[in-house]
């Protein structure tokens, strides 16, 4: 392809299709928590990131292996105690279908024992409800690159 004459008088250069880069693609994430307003103020924060994006909710282990399964997010928040099938469950349930899930724990359990489970499930980070927005941000970025958040004293017990 050449350069062609404008109408002004000028040069221009033919159009060249743009290659999709994975950079200006937001993360698709799935919360799932049974109370409204976790699961309203974690899309609050996501709302103010352009690089990330809220692609469902759900509010049991049920519904989000069906919310999963819909949207295939990137990293799925999850809570570990719901109504109807647990975080752990469906932590199971999920990586079971999809192994390269990316799964971070997000409850108010700080026990050893409850972290040790959620992470012989599946999960990839372990994170409790207190943490500030700055943290939360930077795990999700971090687990989706592929990296394990998990302190070393969360599951030493096991």
């Amino acid at each position: 392809m050449g350069v062609f004459k404008s109408p002004d008088g000028g040069f221009r250069f033919p159009r060249q299709k743009r290659k999709m880069s994975l950079v200006n693609v937001p993360i698709k994430i799935l919360t799932v928590d049974d109370h409204p307003m976790w699961r309203e103020g974690i899309a609050a924060v996501l709302a103010s990131e352009t690089s990330m994006t809220l692609v469902a909710e759900a509010s049991n282990g049920c519904e989000a292996i069906k919310q999963f399964r819909n949207h295939r997010p990137d990293v799925t928040l999850m809570d570990l105690q719901m109504p109807l099938m647990n975080g752990q469950e469906a932590i199971r349930a999920i990586r079971r279908e999809s192994p390269d899930a990316r799964i971070i724990v997000l409850t108010t359990y700080s026990d050893d024992k409850q972290a040790c489970q959620a992470i012989q499930a599946g999960a990839a980070g372990y994170l409790l409800k207190s943490v500030v927005r700055k943290e939360l941000i930077a795990t999700i970025r971090k687990v989706h690159a592929g990296q394990n958040i998990i302190r070393s004293d969360q599951c030493d017990p096991c």
